[in-house]
């Protein structure tokens, strides 16, 4: 959050059945409060710069009220108002990291508009908490917050984030000297978001899915590094991968943020791409293995390898499959040749936002959308141009595409 200088806010604007009172409204904000620590979770800075969480055990939260003018479209102010939140300053040591407003249309309650910071949940934690509102239990479904903590004070929980250090240090121990073209153009905007769509590389990845016998994340990520050490001639890739840590037991239902970056770094030299995607397979299972940490153990090391070599230690290159609804390729026979062909002539490229403040060096995220391959791409204009954003996206599509034509094709990085 720091380094992007955003909250990397999370929330809606929901609209509420008819006959929902504001009473009704304030009733599950109560519910919320009590129910999930997090959402009453503020921070406490030490003197030393270090950070800590402090839960309240009580509390009040303020709900605003607005109320949409009579000739007002609600909806429309339901979602200005969630921008507003959104684009909002918190206080994140004297208030809460959640924000709640009543949208009303003539005195009724038509959208419930929340939004909070990431402190407090990821993407599977909110589909977690929006069930919840639903089925109200009233016992946990999941490990707590604050029991989480004792298991990480745990002995086992120290094996895990020990082991999970040696991985790190291993890795980190293998990355390149550099990982960007570092292009140094100057720009202004200089951080620059791009959206791919291609239907075709869709297709192709159901024929090597059939064919490997992996999954489509795995599958993505392996075109994601050969598309890199193509164009880049960097080699081994070193991706920094995000990773749901709900396979953990107690943790499926947890309403708290658990997503974690792993660590690949992927040799891609003199191998088939069907041997390369059964080789990120595995360094992608190491990488979900290996990404339940402490986050401040593992800058430590960063830094202090980076202090051993004389130069920055440069992974800030993510991998970021965000798919709830669309997680594997479609079911049934996989597509012809021809098929793949045919959808080469309709895949899309087009620039989004463009900023001064920071998406990280690059950001690589794959989209819920149905039968595409359907890429988010942002990256720091001084280490990736445009066209090396653009590049790495539709070297994507020449990879998946090469590769389902023919079972031999070569990942092009030499031995």
């Amino acid at each position: 959050m720091t380094r992007q200088e955003w909250w990397l806010p999370i929330g809606y604007a929901r609209a509420v059945p008819p006959g929902t009172t504001v009473e009704d409204l304030v009733e599950e904000v109560r519910f919320m409060m009590s129910r999930y620590p997090t959402l009453r979770t503020t921070l406490r800075h030490d003197p030393d710069g270090g950070a800590r969480q402090v839960v309240a055990g009580a509390g009040e939260i303020d709900v605003e009220v607005v109320d949409a003018a009579d000739d007002e479209d609600p909806e429309l102010v339901a979602d200005r108002v969630r921008q507003w939140y959104w684009d909002g300053e918190y206080d994140l040591v004297h208030g809460w990291p959640i924000w709640i407003a009543i949208i009303c249309h003539k005195g009724t309650p038509t959208h419930l508009v929340t939004v909070m910071t990431h402190l407090v949940l990821d993407a599977f934690g909110g589909i977690v908490m929006l069930e919840e509102l639903v089925s109200r239990p009233a016992g946990p479904t999941a490990m707590p917050p604050l029991e989480q903590v004792r298991w990480q004070s745990s002995p086992a929980g120290q094996r895990q984030n020990a082991a999970a250090l040696r991985y790190w240090e291993k890795v980190l121990r293998a990355v390149p000297h550099r990982r960007f073209p570092h292009r140094h153009e100057p720009r202004s905007p200089r951080h620059w978001e791009g959206r791919f769509r291609s239907p075709a590389a869709h297709l192709a990845l159901r024929v090597l899915a059939a064919r490997t016998k992996v999954d489509a994340s795995p599958l993505l990520l392996a075109t994601f590094a050969i598309a890199m050490a193509r164009h880049t001639g960097i080699n081994p890739v070193v991706i920094q991968v995000v990773v749901n840590n709900r396979f953990r037991p107690g943790l499926a239902r947890s309403m708290s943020p658990l997503s974690q970056t792993g660590i690949c770094a992927i040799d891609l030299a003199g191998l088939t791409v069907d041997d390369a995607v059964r080789l990120t397979a595995r360094q992608a299972i190491a990488a979900y293995k290996h990404a339940y940490y402490n986050p401040s153990d593992v800058d430590d090391i960063v830094a202090r390898l980076a202090d051993e070599r004389g130069e920055e230690l440069d992974i800030a290159c993510f991998f970021n499959d965000r798919r709830i609804e669309v997680r594997d390729q479609a079911a049934g026979p996989p597509p012809s040749p021809s098929q793949v062909r045919d959808a080469l002539g309709r895949s899309t490229f087009e620039w989004g936002r463009r900023l001064d403040t920071s998406f990280e060096r690059m950001f690589t995220h794959i989209e819920d959308v149905p039968d595409m391959m359907a890429i988010t791409i942002a990256g720091d204009t001084h280490y990736m141009s445009p066209n090396d954003l653009e590049a790495c996206v539709r070297g994507m599509e020449a990879v998946a595409v090469e590769a389902a034509l023919d079972p031999a094709a070569t990942t092009g990085i030499p031995s």
